[in-house]
């Protein structure tokens, strides 16, 4: 690393440097992110102080930062936030780090509040299932003023940073946090009965581990990433056990790797429970997440 007397450019085009000799992908960028983590400032700022030294103290700080990011450690980790939703989120170990292809879930759940389709009598009952960061529980809760929302997740750590995410925007009276692996929280099936469940659960193929990014095969939790051999472990178990939980004309929202949506719609089919099933595609065009309803009272629903 330079010496303190150089400045917040030069600090930058070196780092950057470095980061692409160890395979960052996005060298610069993560350079100035860093940096501005740091210094407390927007990135923009940055570039309004190129010229401007960093004391010692500030760089034996960015050099700790620069060393854990070419470690491969998560930026997001490394600076504790992420956005979702245009929301701020904290983030760290024991939680995955949001992705934008999940706002998709959001985007669809919002349809269907607009269109009339979620039943509850204008109070729509939500679920997240799996919440990790809580993002999709925060989002629902925000987006929909009158939803009653639950939040579920088998990992306590990952509930106590959900609730800290709901309370920094608000919205922690409005969620029911409940700890559990899926749906046994709510058993005997049938007791709670959701209009809407939204869910990002564990698709990875549990062959596929290995080979994935350093960022997130030595850094996210591997119990949030490993569905199982082909990864639909389980898809599976919430495509066959969401019926015995959603109301009748209650929607599952998953989000899915793309190379999975066939099968799941296939299984959400042999469950004869469900109707309206729709492959959903994200701004790449690719389907990224299925939508299935449960069949209304009268058209051979479970209820």
């Amino acid at each position: 690393m330079p010496p303190p007397s150089w400045t917040i450019k030069a600090l930058i085009d070196v780092t950057t440097d470095y980061f692409r000799e160890k395979g960052i992908d996005s060298p610069r960028l993560d350079a100035e992110l860093l940096l501005s983590h740091l210094l407390q400032c927007r990135r923009l700022d940055l570039y309004l102080r190129f010229d401007q030294p960093l004391s010692r103290d500030e760089l034996t700080g960015y050099r700790s930062l620069v060393r854990r990011r070419a470690g491969r450690e998560p930026l997001q980790y490394i600076c504790g936030r992420q956005e979702f939703w245009s929301l701020d989120f904290e983030v760290g170990p024991g939680v995955l780090i949001p992705r934008q292809e999940t706002e998709l879930l959001v985007e669809k759940a919002l349809d269907l509040h607009r269109e009339g389709a979620l039943s509850g009598g204008g109070r729509p009952r939500v679920l997240d299932l799996g919440t990790g960061s809580g993002i999709l529980a925060v989002c629902m809760a925000r987006e929909i003023e009158t939803a009653r929302v639950w939040a579920s997740d088998l990992s306590g750590e990952a509930l106590d940073r959900a609730r800290r995410n709901a309370r920094s925007h608000g919205l922690d009276a409005r969620i029911a946090w409940v700890q559990g692996d899926l749906f046994s929280p709510f058993r005997p099936a049938g007791g709670k009965r959701f209009d809407l469940i939204l869910a990002n659960p564990p698709y990875v193929p549990e062959e596929e581990l290995e080979g994935l990014a350093p960022e997130v095969r030595d850094h996210e939790p591997t119990q949030a990433l490993n569905g199982g051999p082909g990864g639909m472990d389980v898809v599976r178990r919430i495509l066959r056990e969401s019926p015995a939980f959603l109301s009748t004309g209650g929607w599952l929202l998953m989000e899915l790797d793309p190379r999975q949506v066939d099968e799941a719609l296939e299984t959400a089919g042999a469950a004869e429970a469900y109707d309206r099933m729709e492959a959903i595609r994200d701004n790449s065009r690719r389907f990224r997440a299925i939508s299935a309803r449960v069949k209304p009272a009268g058209e051979g629903s479970h209820a």
